[in-house]
């Protein structure tokens, strides 16, 4: 067995484990910081609307020997606005310009045509209305209410409601901090984009919902116990899926590193840059929010109750009666011990031990101590 194995199962069986849940103050603080730092970075730098949502005209050049920077630079001194150009694996180039109509795209393709050396004819030019990415849009903000309602109704109705309100404030973390990524990082927003933000609210969901079943297994009866409080369980849950979610998000996100740093780093492919930062971003933020923040949220949630109140009242009080029953008798100068520190029978027994002879009952009676004169 490999040792990632090993530590696998000693999570499962409990004889190894980190305390998330005891320290979820720590973890609230740092996915507050973070939150907070996506919301400036989208308050202060805002998104990065791509053509489709803005509207514009988009070119595409045959092949030319002019690079991409000058075209750029060429096309935002024709059109006045700023310009994105691609490079094509024809040779050619795609020139992205937002907020153009049809009359200044006609006044631009033949400035671009004697910049770049080639025939006006041979340019094409296509307009994009900014009402199709509106539609996009809506329909992106209403697909994602509907999936927010099924996942609480799902949810409330396998497990129950608190897990369900666990794993929407999950969701809501994880997609606050991919879009202020976009925001902070500058990535064009495009229709990929809205795909890439959709996708990952499954995968997010999964690692929740692995937890949770864990969860809902191991706190059967648990109020029938004095043994673990809810949040002792919930701990022990995510340890013991611990290195699945680990498992999952690597190699979910081994293939969409990929994508991002060689197909839309090296390679410069910008559609891929567009979905790939979204699943990257988002597969992580859901595996970090799947272990820290919804798993705990449950546990404050639990310990709420009246019911669970009073089972970590009993089991803070057997682990007290416990300890003061453990103390070994004499540790502190008394020979005899506490006699309240002593259990009685097996307890006792355990302490003294059990006699190996019985004494003889003829045995030393009658003698006085000492040597015979």
């Amino acid at each position: 067995m490999s040792r990632l194995g090993e530590l696998g199962a000693k999570l499962y069986r409990g004889e190894v484990g980190y305390d998330f849940v005891g320290k979820r103050t720590f973890w609230y603080g740092v996915s507050i910081l973070i939150t907070i730092a996506a919301i400036v970075g989208l308050g202060v730098r805002g998104l990065n609307m791509g053509i489709e949502f803005q509207g514009g005209a988009v070119f595409t050049t045959p092949k030319t020997s002019v690079s991409a920077a000058q075209a750029e630079k060429v096309a935002e001194e024709a059109a006045g606005h700023d310009a994105i150009v691609q490079e094509l694996g024809s040779g050619g180039l795609r020139i992205q310009i937002s907020n153009v109509d049809t009359t200044k795209a006609d006044q631009i393709r033949p400035t671009l045509a004697k910049e770049l050396n080639v025939d006006p004819k041979v340019i094409n030019a296509e307009l994009v209305g900014p009402s199709w990415g509106e539609q996009i849009a809506n329909k992106a903000w209403t697909g994602l209410a509907v999936f927010m309602i099924l996942v609480v109704i799902y949810l409330a109705i396998a497990f129950e409601w608190r897990m369900a309100l666990a794993a929407l404030i999950a969701l809501i973390h994880d997609l606050t901090i991919t879009v202020g990524v976009y925001a902070l990082v500058g990535f064009e927003v495009t229709p990929g984009t809205v795909i890439g933000l959709l996708t990952i609210l499954g995968y997010s969901l999964y690692d929740t919902v692995v937890v949770f079943d864990s969860l809902k297994e191991q706190s059967k009866d648990l109020a029938k116990q004095t043994q673990y409080t809810y949040s002792e369980v919930a701990n022990r849950s995510i340890n013991s899926t611990l290195v699945r979610s680990i498992n999952t998000t690597v190699v979910a996100l081994l293939p969409v590193a990929g994508l991002l740093f060689i197909g839309g780093g090296v390679l410069g492919a910008g559609m891929l840059n567009d979905i790939s930062l979204s699943l990257f971003v988002g597969l992580a933020a859901g595996a970090y929010s799947s272990i820290f923040i919804a798993t705990p949220l449950v546990a404050d949630f639990k310990e709420r109750e009246p019911q669970m109140k009073a089972l970590k009242k009993r089991v803070l009080a057997k682990r007290a009666q416990a300890a003061r029953d453990e103390r070994v008798p004499g540790e502190q100068g008394d020979d005899e011990g506490d006699p309240q520190d002593i259990l009685p029978g097996e307890a006792q027994a355990a302490v003294v031990g059990p006699r190996t002879q019985p004494p003889s009952r003829g045995r030393g009676r009658g003698r006085p101590s000492g040597k015979r004169r």
